[in-house]
């Protein structure tokens, strides 16, 4: 599974942006804060607040992107075994039955 997707290397790489730009700007603050300039610390916090603010929206959003992805997933794969057993019963019977056989073989192992 180490093949990733154009949308997940795509993603990846945005995250990558938005925590170097994060990063930056935490700096920057750092840097004027030790320069005690306030209209230059009052600027770059506000810009640190506002990149803070845009990154969360930004992850919160992948996040619920891939949770609705993973769940369609899940829900098509589900969906195709309930076919394929239903097209084919004896075929599951017997696959079932296998592996009952190869779990039981390494269940009595012990």
């Amino acid at each position: 599974m180490t093949d990733r997707t154009p949308h997940s290397r795509e993603t990846s790489q945005q995250l990558k942006e938005d925590l170097h730009n994060l990063t930056q700007t935490v700096e920057e603050l750092v840097s004027a804060t030790a320069d005690d300039s306030r209209s230059n610390v009052k600027e770059l916090r506000e810009r640190a607040e506002k990149r803070l603010k845009d990154t969360r929206a930004r992850l919160e959003a992948r996040g619920e992107r891939a949770y609705h992805e993973a769940r369609d997933s899940v829900t098509r794969q589900a969906d195709a075994c309930d076919r394929y057993v239903h097209d084919n019963p004896w075929t599951s019977i017997g696959i079932g039955a296998a592996v009952g056989v190869v779990v039981g073989m390494l269940i009595g192992r012990r």
